[in-house]
């Protein structure tokens, strides 16, 4: 920076270097910042000297700002106007590219590129670094670097869908899969049966016999194929019962894992509860001229692609959510199309001496002490069942008709209200008497037919939606805290909830006898289960 007095003291220039000799119009590479003009008459000292001070005071500021602007490269803005439109801003605290401008334009860019198709040719990046590493590479302009976000946001969306579905689809095989541990349980127990005199021996004795149709005692039937569920369902109601020598079991099982079932059953006695197990073979009832929809349900040529196809075969996943997929994969489980499953709706006619039965799932877990279900008056009801339409749990219970039902099918929208409120199957109490005198089993085999005729397509198939119409008007609804649901597909179950309930149910694929099955609520069910018995540890059944 230098100061020039003109030769007659008429005007003072403050020029800054150029930084170059080779500029024209004999200025020799300097800047003129400030010019000041003397009035033609002679000055005095004292104005010179206020002048100088005056200087002396503006100078160094002149310098500051002429280094800001050198060192920000606008050597071209060499005008004070200009130097004022860019600095005068920042001395009084407002940038002229604020953050906010900035995000404000990066927004306007994004809004317009929203809807518009991502150019041909543009290489989406597959990561964050790679972004980074592209940017530094190609210096995209904002409208560049919108499509790429773009681009990013819809390729990880799309992958997370993705990775979504193909867990669900894992884990609707896993759950539908046997463990090896319960094979071989199952094989083990099967050998011990044809082995073992004691195996064989009779459930329960003959002097106890006369029991399994007394109803002054409080009898429970159970249906299942899994020999170490049903040993926990038994154990658990039998540990929570307060008088567990007024308890009666009937454990209804195939042919195939009959002998098996009575191998543990007769292998570990339950003493004082008395416990009977009986094969399908076993009921003279259960012919095929007594339940036809069963062989048309077996028969039917969409049944084995409904449940063996490629379920995400031909599926639209981008309009479907994982939880409607999830579900429908869930609907899908082979153990839809067994007998045992469809056992429920014939039990009036499996126990003709019985009066009142608690029918249990084989996945729940027994809590508290169940005889005062014996005392809960139905009112001329013939099922007692909680209602899954009401509770803080809107994962679990949010279920009306409207969830299970396709309203978009005729027969379906004239004969049901989507916003009827659903209720559990997992624990009920039946009313056989009442039961006797309805038309329950007729409906519920009218209303499968109808399903199959229309090829699947009135609901999701499975044995809770024709049950919900052919026990419509025929359900008293009981308290919430007797069946707590969803242990096997919500795992923000609260523990103290589950800790509450007097039966806990693990609905859904993630049974606490599997590996995919919920770290945190596997407990409740694994203490009740031996892991001393031989069979237990040899067949190195999950242990928690």
């Amino acid at each position: 920076m230098q100061l020039h007095f003109s030769p007659s003291m008429r005007s003072i220039t403050i020029s800054s270097g150029g930084g170059g000799g080779g500029g024209g119009g004999g200025g020799k590479g300097f800047v003129d910042l400030m010019k000041i003009k003397v009035a033609a008459r002679h000055i005095s000292y004292r104005t010179f000297f206020h002048t100088i001070l005056f200087l002396a005071f503006l100078l160094p500021f002149v310098f500051i700002l002429t280094a800001v602007v050198t060192l920000e490269g606008v050597n071209n803005c060499s005008s004070l106007d200009c130097l004022g439109r860019r600095l005068g801003p920042r001395l009084l605290g407002r940038g002229v590219d604020s953050p906010e401008r900035l995000i404000g334009e990066l927004r306007k860019i994004i809004d317009e590129v929203k809807n518009e198709e991502i150019p041909d040719g543009l290489k989406i990046p597959d990561s964050f670094s790679q972004l980074v590493s592209d940017m530094n590479t190609y210096q995209f302009d904002a409208r560049t670097f919108a499509f790429l976000l773009k681009g990013m946001t819809e390729k990880f969306e799309r992958d997370l869908r993705e990775s979504n579905f193909a867990e669900l689809m894992n884990k609707h095989f896993a759950a539908s899969a046997i463990p090896k541990g319960l094979h071989c349980l199952s094989l083990r127990l099967t050998d011990e049966y044809s082995s073992n005199a004691h195996a064989r021996k009779q459930l329960p004795s003959p002097e106890l016999l006369p029991i399994l149709s007394d109803n002054s005692y409080h009898h429970f039937v159970l249906s299942t194929d899994n020999i170490l569920a049903a040993s926990v369902v038994v154990n658990s109601a039998i540990s929570a019962a307060s008088s567990p020598e007024k308890l009666v079991f009937h454990v209804i099982t195939d042919k195939k894992t009959y002998a098996g079932m009575h191998s543990w059953f007769a292998l570990n006695p339950v003493s004082p509860t008395v416990l009977e197990v009986k094969g399908l073979h076993q009921f003279d009832w259960l012919t095929r001229e007594n339940v036809p929809v069963l062989e048309a349900v077996e028969s039917h040529y969409g049944i084995r692609n409904y449940y063996h196809g490629n379920h995400l075969a031909g599926a639209n996943l981008s309009n479907i959510t994982p939880r409607v997929f999830a579900s429908k994969l869930q609907s899908r489980s082979p153990k839809y199309i067994s007998l045992l499953n469809h056992i429920r709706i014939y039990l009036p006619e499996l126990f003709p001496n019985l009066d009142k039965i608690v029918f249990l799932d084989d996945d729940v877990v027994v809590q508290r002490d169940l005889s005062p279900l014996w005392d809960i008056d139905l009112e001329g009801k013939v099922n007692g069942a909680v209602e899954t339409c009401k509770g803080e749990d809107e994962w679990v219970m949010s279920k009306r008709f409207r969830n299970y039902f396709n309203f978009s099918h005729p027969l379906i929208a004239k004969n049901l209200d989507p916003d009827e409120c659903a209720w559990a199957y997992g624990m009920n109490i039946f009313d056989l008497r009442a039961w006797r005198n309805t038309n329950i089993r007729d409906t519920y085999h009218t209303w499968v037919k109808e399903n199959l005729k229309s090829n699947l397509t009135m609901w999701k198939l499975g044995t809770l939606p024709p049950a919900l119409i052919a026990f419509k008007g025929h359900v008293h609804p009981i308290d919430p805290s007797w069946h707590l649901l969803g242990l096997g597909y919500q795992s923000e179950t609260s523990v103290k909830d589950v800790s509450k309930a007097a039966v806990i149910h693990y609905n859904g694929q993630s049974k606490p006898w599997l590996e995919i099955g919920f770290e945190h609520l596997r407990p409740f069910w694994t203490k009740h289960v031996n892991y001393s018995n031989d069979f237990v540890r040899n067949c190195h059944i999950l242990d928690s």
